[in-house]
């Protein structure tokens, strides 16, 4: 993927440098320009104390079980992405509830990010098997699967297990 300064607009040489701060100054203009964090978002849907998952089809993670989720696009509000990335990944219709947390993640080789995960609830709809995960799955919080996906979804899930049930 080629980089271009965002001021000037000069593809960058491949060999150009990182600062100590994560930044690249332009050859041609000076600009400074800072490597940026990557936004994702998703959806923690309960159902009886339990929390859906999904099996992933897609690399990074194929194969790992995960939360409805995915990077928010550069035009809408993360709420919004995630309720989206819900209905794309799994067929369900939510509503937000609240953010139950921010997770920094290091771990996908798409780049370093945050995700925000929201509590919601289903509007509609029940979860089934898409072109993104093979299969979907509701765990209790004592039998979680083994391979959870990266990308700050086995946090998310992890702060889940950990949590005291909410009220029904």
């Amino acid at each position: 993927m080629a980089l271009h300064c965002t001021e000037c607009g000069v593809q960058y040489p491949e060999d150009l440098p990182l600062d100590e701060e994560g930044a690249r100054t332009c050859p041609n203009c000076g600009a400074i320009n800072y490597l940026q964090l990557k936004l994702g978002a998703a959806t923690i849907v309960e159902q009886d104390g339990r929390i859906l998952l999904l099996r992933r089809s897609d690399q990074p993670f194929k194969g790992f079980w995960g939360l409805p989720a995915g990077y928010i696009r550069w035009d809408e509000p993360p709420e919004v992405g995630a309720v989206r990335e819900t209905e794309e990944e799994c067929g369900l219709i939510v509503e937000i509830q609240n953010l139950t947390g921010a997770y920094f993640f290091d771990d996908d080789p798409r780049g370093n990010g945050v995700l925000l995960a929201y509590r919601c609830r289903v509007s509609s709809g029940t979860p089934h098997a898409t072109s993104e995960a093979t299969e979907t799955q509701f765990f209790a919080r004592g039998s979680l699967p083994d391979r959870l996906a990266g990308s700050g979804q086995d946090q998310a899930i992890l702060a889940w297990q950990n949590q005291r049930p909410a009220p029904e």
